[in-house]
């Protein structure tokens, strides 16, 4: 089996590892198609920003988007069966076993596999929705135009949501709009705040996601969200940065706005709980992000501006640590 293993900052190699492929009853192996690459958390992973509470120390894997096929099932597996095309969080890896229990979900028919792989990412950016308690009809602004902000960005018409896509970047505001954005912004003109009150008709931005690491990107949000709005964080504030030069709290954008900072981990509140099970579970959700690709609405190999074959992996981490703009969506071919 090869692997992607980050032996330190920007040490990475492909590496041949043993896998036990006698199975277990509830165990499948699953052979992967693609993989693809999340530019904001696996960049800070690469180049060695401080080290995120809970995860890995080096080596470690890199990657948590893989489709594959499911090859051979235990004799007690019956969520799967050979054949199934499926999705997992497993890492940049040519195949996997899994038990059939774990958050891996079948990919329906009619979804291309260069739309199913980011699946689980999409989901997350469903989540920023669901946390914040987000209602059909409000405003809201996505902060950080990276694959998540641009998943967020796209989801929000599909429920219901007037969207605002806020970059630094031109190509990547363009992109936004190719993926559903009504208006975009850039974050460092001074016509921003005019621009969002033109675009609400003076209500105001009710909730902000944001998907950026910088400082600079929660000043934003925090200023640009209206009087006891929301926003909802699924970024790594300050990440690999130096202190801060300004007080996320102050009582100018906080306390007086009377804003909600939400953070984006963890258990989604439920106004009318399930009496079978999670009704909105990671699974549950990921399903529904899938559904809404097989209806058409939902199109992410629009974000696809490289596919690349596995061995040019480490090509690929140096292109994201260069920062080029140019560079969104980025797939390994997994194949031979």
């Amino acid at each position: 089996m090869k692997i992607a293993v980050l032996h330190g900052p920007r040490d990475l190699r492909i590496e041949e590892h043993p896998l036990e492929t006698s199975l277990q009853p509830h165990q499948i192996r699953v052979e992967t198609r693609i993989s693809a690459l999340k530019i904001g958390t696996d960049r800070g992973n690469y180049e060695g920003a401080e080290r995120v509470p809970g995860a890995p120390d080096y080596p470690r894997w890199v990657g948590d988007s893989n489709l594959g096929v499911v090859r051979e099932t235990g004799t007690a597996v019956t969520r799967f069966k050979p054949g199934d095309r499926v999705i997992s969080r497993y890492p940049h890896q040519s195949e996997y076993v899994a038990d059939e229990h774990e958050i891996i979900v079948t990919v329906p028919d009619g979804v291309e596999n260069e739309d199913a792989v980011w699946g689980h990412l999409y989901t997350l950016s469903a989540i920023c929705y669901r946390k914040a308690l987000f209602q059909p009809g409000e405003n809201v602004a996505v902060v950080g135009l990276g694959v998540l902000g641009l998943g967020a960005v796209a989801l929000g018409p599909c429920f219901g949501g007037r969207v605002a896509a806020i970059g630094n970047s031109p190509l990547r505001t363009e992109m936004a709009l190719r993926m559903g954005a009504h208006i975009t912004g850039l974050s460092d003109d001074p016509g921003l705040p005019a621009l969002l009150e033109d675009f609400t008709q003076g209500q105001g931005i009710d909730l902000v996601i944001l998907t950026a690491n910088p400082w600079p990107a929660l000043r934003t949000a925090c200023r640009i969200v209206r009087e006891n709005g929301r926003v909802a964080i699924v970024s790594l504030p300050g990440r690999g940065e130096p202190a801060l030069d300004f007080n996320p709290l102050s009582m100018e954008w906080f306390y007086l706005k009377g804003i909600s900072l939400i953070a984006v981990n963890g258990q989604c509140p439920a106004l009318y709980p399930a009496i079978r099970g999670d009704r909105f579970s990671w699974e549950n959700m990921c399903r529904h992000t899938l559904s809404l690709m097989a209806d058409g609405r939902l199109e992410p190999k629009r974000l696809i501006t490289h596919r690349m074959h596995y061995s040019q992996i480490a090509e690929a981490y140096e292109m994201i640590y260069r920062r080029e703009k140019n560079m969104l969506g980025v797939i390994f071919n997994w194949q031979e």
